[in-house]
């Protein structure tokens, strides 16, 4: 029997997933229903006056854009590991690495990549200045791909328990905050009318080194949690 080299294995993983994902609508649109509603919210706490609204857009898109990644990382490995398919991945002969960037990236497709393109609708509702928007949009690009590598890592961990949410939450929401930093300093720097590029430069740097480091420490996390 033939076995299916390591990039084809691969593809029909991320397949398998995404199509998975789109048959359950709600797993979808839970994130981007949340970030709506949140960003709702905020002009009725802060009040409805577009220049205080301006002011805090930046750093509030970029929380309910962190929150809302978090609310969907619980469940990458969830349901495999319920119906026994995470013990047949890990027999594969195919790299743990690579099957484990697979299921990654299909969660950012359905999640991060959705919120990036749809941040300049939201921040169009907070007032947030034209000009700023593409500097928001490719911080959410870079920075959401880093959240779903570190998400990843804490939903390995945590998949085996049958109440993860809080503990992931723990677990991986310090490592978030280097990204929340740059990402809302790309945006305040674009409305400042300076350059936006030395701080997407860096979350490149970290998207490069979570793509690097995150698949192999998410492998690991998938051993320990499926033999304890």
């Amino acid at each position: 029997m033939n076995t299916l080299s390591t990039p084809v294995f691969c593809g029909l993983l991320l397949r398998r997933q995404l199509v998975l994902g789109l048959r359950k609508p709600i797993e979808i649109g839970n994130p981007l229903l949340f970030f709506a509603m949140v960003i709702a919210l905020f002009p009725l706490g802060l009040g409805p006056a577009p220049d205080t609204l301006a002011v805090f857009a930046p750093g509030i898109l970029w929380i309910v854009a962190l929150l809302s990644n978090l609310l969907s990382s619980d469940g990458v490995f969830r349901s495999d590991f319920e119906d026994g398919s995470l013990e047949q991945l890990l027999l594969a002969p195919q790299p743990l690495y690579f099957s484990a960037l697979a299921y990654v990236l299909a969660q950012w497709l359905l999640t991060g990549f959705l919120l990036a393109l749809l941040s300049p609708l939201f921040a169009v509702m907070l007032g947030l200045d034209a000009a700023a928007i593409p500097a928001l949009a490719a911080s959410l690009l870079l920075g959401t791909g880093v959240l779903s590598l570190v998400g990843g890592i804490g939903a390995a961990l945590t998949v085996g328990l049958q109440r993860g949410g809080m503990l992931i939450s723990l677990l991986i929401l310090p490592f978030y905050m280097p990204v929340l930093i740059f990402g809302s300093g790309a945006v305040q720097a674009a409305l400042a009318g300076a350059s936006a590029a030395p701080y997407l430069a860096i979350l490149g740097a970290m998207l490069c080194m979570a793509v690097a480091l995150a698949p192999a420490a998410i492998a690991a996390g998938l051993r320990i949690s499926v033999d304890a």
